[in-house]
């Protein structure tokens, strides 16, 4: 019950957040965290009331809150299932990351190094002290850390290197935020796995491309929302 009810109240400021950090970026990190919880100035509500548009978008971003609520609280709930032992709150902290970055980059294409470089941090710390939640085959052969550092050097180099094929006709094929992305999440699932997620992550941006008819947008969402699906529902069977 109780990571359900962490998991609605993170969901809930996954917009403010979002919004807050993309309007302060490109400020230092230190700048960030400093002002992230300070509202900015605003007009008083009884003002802001009248206005027929602003209550519009207040109306529309009450909804997305309540809806990230939900859907926080469901995948947290589906991690500790799947995922239930002394480690569980780094593996929310994993996801409830994850979840905030692809708000950022799908409202703002961005991908902060407020959240990257944390989430690499993690990964590195979580293979060193426990070895490896998420990986693919098991490596009997090295140290989980050695995995990890691999992990996190195969997603920064298989996309930069499978965008030298496109970028002649893409430049933008893989910004810089993505390569910093996937580096994270590699340090999380080792360098077997990040193939595999690169791959699903094509897979739905190439699927979302069909649907709205959009050659240019961010691929950060992709990136995450195929690992998510990619350690719940292959991890989940091991």
């Amino acid at each position: 019950m109780q990571y359900i009810i962490f998991g609605f109240i993170f969901g809930l400021f996954i917009p403010y957040l979002a919004r807050r950090i993309g309007k302060l970026i490109p400020a230092a990190s230190g700048y960030i965290l400093l002002h992230i919880f300070i509202p900015s100035h605003a007009m008083p509500w009884a003002k802001l009331k009248k206005n027929e548009a602003y209550m519009e978008l207040f109306k529309r971003y009450v909804m997305r809150s309540i809806g990230w609520a939900v859907f926080t609280a469901a995948a947290t709930v589906l991690f500790v299932l799947n995922f239930d032992n002394v480690y569980t709150w780094w593996y929310i902290t994993f996801l409830w990351i994850l979840l905030l970055l692809a708000e950022i980059d799908k409202r703002f294409m961005l991908l902060p190094d407020i959240l990257t470089l944390p989430l690499l941090l993690l990964g590195f710390a979580y293979a060193s002290l426990q070895g490896f939640w998420l990986v693919l085959p098991e490596p009997n052969f090295m140290p989980y850390a050695l995995n990890s550092a691999l992990g996190a050097i195969s997603g920064y180099v298989l996309p930069l290197a499978a965008s030298l094929f496109v970028i002649w006709k893409h430049p933008q094929a893989f910004g810089d935020g993505d390569l910093k992305l996937l580096a994270a999440i590699g340090a999380w699932v080792g360098f077997a796995s990040v193939p595999y997620i690169l791959l699903g992550a094509c897979a739905l941006f190439s699927f979302e491309w069909l649907i709205n008819r959009q050659k240019i947008g961010p691929f950060g969402p992709a990136i995450i929302y195929a690992t998510l699906i990619f350690v719940i529902f292959f991890f989940a069977a091991l």
